[in-house]
C-alpha cells in the first residue's frame, strides 16, 4: 500500500505540490512567529545579562527601570555603595527616543554610563570595533544594529556625539539597539528642559509672592541654579560580593534607603510577566489560529483526494482489500503532505527570518515540536477522508 499511495501521489503530483507549498508558506509563517516570541524572551534577558548586575536599584513603588519610569537622585549611589554585600554599583539612565544619523531617524536606546569605570555595571560588555567610551563628554557607543560605524556622528536631542565603539547584541527588551553615553550628558538629554522651559519657569518663580519678601533673592538664586542641574538617574545598578545571597543585600537597602530593589531572578519575571506578556499572548492566539487553518486546509486537500478516486477504493473493496489497508494509504499521504509541507516551512523562516525587523530566533526543539504537532495535525485532519473511504459501497465500482 505505500506503493499505492506513492503512484497515486505521483498521478496528482501537481495538485500535492503545489498544496505542500501552500502548507509550507503557512507553517513558515508559524515558525517565524514562535521564533519572534522566542527572540523576545531573548532580547530581555540579553538586556539583563549584558547589564552586568545583580540588583536594580529604582524609585519606591514602580516596575523601572524598563517596565516604568524611574527617577532617584543620583547621590543614593553612595549609600549603596557603603550597603552590606555590594561590591560594585553604578548610576545609569535609559531613554527609548529617535536619534538622527544624517538626514535619518533611528529608533535606539540611549543608556547613560560611567565612563571612568571600566569594571561598573550596566557597560557593554565587548566591542566588535573601537574602543569603550573614555571622555566625559560627547562619545558613544552604538550597537551594530543601528547602523551607526565609526566615526559617525549622532544627534541625541542638541547634542553631537561622535561614535568611538560597535558593540553587538545590545538590544532593549523591545529590539532596539542601544547607544551608550557618558552618564552627564544622558542626564542632560533626559532631564534637562530646553531653553525657553528654563526661561518661563524663572519668570513663574520670580513672579511668585513667596519671592518678593525680604531674604528672597537668595532663595531664588537657588531655585535658579538647581533648574541647571540634573542631579536624577533612573536606576542604581548593584554587584554583589561573589558568594553573597542577592536577597539579603536587597533587603537591607529596601529597609534602610526605602527604595525599591530586584534581583536578576525579580527582574526577569517582571520582563516576560509584565512587560511582554500582552504580546506573548498575542502571538499564542495567532499560533492557534494558524494552526487551525492549516488543519483545514489539510482536511479539505485530503477529503478533495479521497473523493476523486471513490471509484478505485470501491474497486479495491471488490477486490477484498481491507479497510485498514485503505486507511492506512490515506493516512500515508496526510502525512506525506505534512512532512513536505514542514520542510518547505522550515527552509522559508530559516530564509525570512534574519530579514525581519524583530529578532527572530529558531531553536531546534521548536522545530521537533512543530513537526511532531504537524504529524499529528495531518493525521486528525484524514479522519474525514478515512471515514468517507470506509463508507464506500464496493458496488460503485460496477455502478
Amino acid at each position: 500500500m505505500i506503493s499505492l499511495a506513492g503512484r497515486d501521489i505521483l498521478h496528482g503530483w501537481g495538485k500535492f505540490v503545489l498544496t505542500s507549498v501552500g502548507l509550507g508558506l503557512l507553517i513558515g509563517v508559524t515558525l517565524t512567529m514562535g521564533g519572534v516570541y522566542r527572540g523576545m524572551v531573548d532580547d530581555a534577558k540579553v538586556l539583563l545579562d549584558n547589564s552586568g548586575a545583580d540588583l536594580w536599584i529604582v524609585q519606591k513603588d514602580t516596575l523601572g527601570p524598563y517596565a516604568e519610569p524611574s527617577s532617584i537622585y543620583d547621590d543614593l549611589l553612595r549609600s549603596v555603595l557603603a550597603s552590606p554585600g555590594v561590591e560594585s554599583a553604578a548610576n545609569v539612565t535609559y531613554l527609548t527616543t529617535q536619534v538622527r544619523r544624517g538626514r535619518e531617524d533611528t529608533r535606539v536606546m540611549v543608556a547613560g554610563i560611567d565612563p571612568h569605570d571600566p569594571a561598573a555595571p550596566g557597560r557593554p560588555g565587548y566591542l566588535t570595533a573601537g574602543r569603550h567610551i573614555s571622555r566625559g563628554h560627547y562619545e558613544a557607543v552604538a550597537d551594530e544594529a543601528s547602523g551607526f560605524r565609526l566615526g559617525d556622528e549622532i544627534r541625541i536631542r542638541r547634542n553631537l556625539y561622535r561614535v568611538v565603539g560597535i558593540t553587538k547584541r545590545m538590544v532593549s527588551s523591545g529590539g532596539d539597539p542601544m547607544v551608550f553615553i557618558p552618564l552627564k550628558d544622558a542626564q542632560e538629554a533626559q532631564f534637562m528642559k530646553d531653553n525657553d522651559a528654563i526661561l518661563q519657569q524663572r519668570r513663574r518663580t520670580e513672579a511668585n509672592p513667596a519671592f518678593n519678601r525680604p531674604g528672597a533673592p537668595g532663595v531664588l538664586e537657588g531655585v535658579i541654579a538647581s533648574q541647571s542641574a540634573n542631579p536624577y538617574v533612573n536606576s542604581v545598578l548593584a554587584r554583589v560580593h561573589p558568594g553573597t545571597d542577592p536577597e539579603l543585600a536587597a533587603s537591607h537597602i529596601r529597609r534602610w534607603l526605602r527604595l525599591e530593589v530586584y534581583t536578576r531572578e525579580q527582574m526577569e519575571d517582571i520582563m516576560l510577566g509584565k512587560l511582554i506578556a500582552t504580546s506573548s499572548k498575542q502571538i499564542a492566539m495567532l499560533l492557534v489560529i494558524l494552526a487551525v487553518v492549516s488543519a483545514a486546509i489539510v482536511a479539505f486537500i485530503i477529503y478533495t483526494l479521497t473523493l476523486g478516486k471513490i471509484r478505485e477504493i470501491a474497486v479495491l473493496k471488490l477486490i477484498g482489500t481491507r479497510n485498514r489497508t485503505i486507511i492506512g494509504m490515506i493516512l500515508q499521504q496526510a502525512l506525506a503532505l505534512g512532512v513536505l509541507g514542514f520542510a518547505i516551512g522550515e527552509i522559508s523562516a530559516t530564509f525570512w527570518g534574519p530579514a525581519f525587523p524583530k529578532y527572530v530566533l529558531l531553536e531546534p526543539r521548536d522545530a521537533f515540536t512543530g513537526f511532531v504537532s504537524v504529524m499529528v495535525m495531518c493525521a486528525f485532519a484524514s479522519l474525514i477522508a478515512i471515514r468517507v473511504a470506509v463508507g464506500v459501497d464496493p458496488a460503485e465500482a460496477i455502478g
